[in-house]
């Protein structure tokens, strides 16, 4: 069995596939389960909470190609689980939350350390302040100044998007997709259309390593986006 929950964005979530793996179901049924809750919630005008408790990603078969999943939170689990109500969906479902709450107390207990860069630049400015108001070496101080400056645009530079930005971009996402079309299944077709030409537009992985520099520009490519099969 896969692992049941697992940290993304320094949060517990789990995965369309782990559910339906686990619920012993397929997992495009599991997607139609996800999509119809989601669908609910914003017509009753919780767009918000879809947003921030569904995020759309994506895995790769054993023969490499890229699929579509959903991840979810605790909340949006525990929304979509609801329907799940067999003896053993429910054992299934107290595994889950058991889970959740392991992964939670995981990550309160553990502190992610600095990058090494990040560290560089923490000493270098502790370094700075400690030789700040010696007029004798005002010049020291200055490379050491213009070392951090150095660093901080290198790092920059290779900065991805955090959790915040990446909900934006996924925001700007599903308000296009749903500006697009009003039928279920023709939105995840849109939905894989877009995350794959947001991929090549941008020489990355997935949506997740697209450069913070380049939030903006993504934001105004999907803005613009036009599907390939609408003239």
């Amino acid at each position: 069995m896969s692992q049941l929950v697992f940290i993304a964005n320094n949060k517990p979530v789990t995965d369309s596939l782990t559910v339906a793996e686990v619920f012993n179901k397929r997992h495009d049924i599991v997607i139609r389960d996800i999509e119809t809750q989601i669908e609910k919630l914003n017509q009753s005008g919780e767009s918000e909470f879809s947003l921030h408790n569904f995020e759309e990603s994506d895995y790769k078969n054993d023969r490499g190609r890229t699929y579509r999943k959903i991840n979810l939170s605790e909340d949006a689990f525990t929304l979509v689980a609801m329907a799940y109500v067999t003896p053993e969906a429910m054992k299934m479902k107290v595994m889950f939350i058991q889970e959740f709450k392991r992964m939670r107390e995981h990550i309160q207990s553990n502190v992610v350390p600095l990058s090494k860069d990040q560290a560089l630049v923490t000493v270098l400015r502790t370094t700075a302040d400690l030789v700040e108001g010696h007029d004798e070496i005002v010049k020291e101080q200055h490379e050491i100044r213009k070392l951090v400056t150095q660093i901080d645009e290198k790092v920059e530079e290779q900065i991805t998007l955090d959790h915040g930005e990446q909900r934006r971009l996924q925001k700007a996402v599903a308000t296009k997709v749903y500006e697009l079309s009003d039928e279920p299944n023709e939105r995840s077709q849109l939905f894989r259309e877009i995350y794959r030409e947001i991929k090549d537009r941008f020489a990355v992985a997935s949506y997740k390593d697209v450069k913070r520099k380049e939030l903006q520009i993504a934001i105004r490519y999907v803005a613009n986006w036009i599907p390939r099969k609408v003239s």
